[in-house]
């Protein structure tokens, strides 16, 4: 399971390659590829893919806007102390400055990947560990459904609307 990293900011991902190379983050695939790279190539590979063609258009149907997911990933569950995942990662989850990357448009099994590592805190490089208490909110199917979600989502807001 492989994000998109097309018109990921490149910002985020050099902040990303750099805590696999620190360890921070862990991961047996990156970790080698990121101590084997410079700051400099770090930084080179992050403005590469940074500027890579973001995808058009989901792979899938997207879930109804009142779909688990759907509500999850707009409005949150205030009840439980998870905001909307749209306030921080932006509307429709495409993504926002360094620290909060596009969801939309990401493989489902990635993000649900990462929501666990979160959940389990083998994933703890996270501005303020905003997300290791977001995720231990979330149960398996919460985790599923917002995955799907942002799945079938336009990695653009661009690409969802007309000339």
């Amino acid at each position: 399971m492989f994000p998109r990293l097309a018109g990921l900011n490149a910002a985020y991902m050099a902040k990303q390659l750099a805590d696999f190379n620190n360890g921070t983050r862990i991961n047996a695939a990156m970790q080698p590829i990121a101590s084997a790279l410079s700051p400099a190539d770090r930084q080179a590979m992050a403005d590469y893919y940074a500027a890579m063609p973001v995808p058009v258009a989901a792979a899938a149907p997207a879930p109804a806007a009142d779909s688990p997911g759907g509500l999850l990933a707009r409005r949150g569950r205030w009840s439980k102390g998870v905001p909307a995942c749209g306030q921080c990662h932006g509307p429709g989850g495409v993504g926002v400055g360094d620290a909060f990357p596009a969801l939309a448009a990401q493989p489902a099994a990635y993000t649900a990947a990462q929501l666990h590592a979160w959940q389990a805190g083998t994933r703890r490089n996270d501005p303020i560990e905003l997300m290791r208490h977001v995720a231990a909110q979330l149960s398996d199917s919460d985790i599923q459904s917002v995955a799907d979600w942002f799945a079938a989502q336009p990695a653009s807001l661009a690409a969802t609307t007309t000339p």
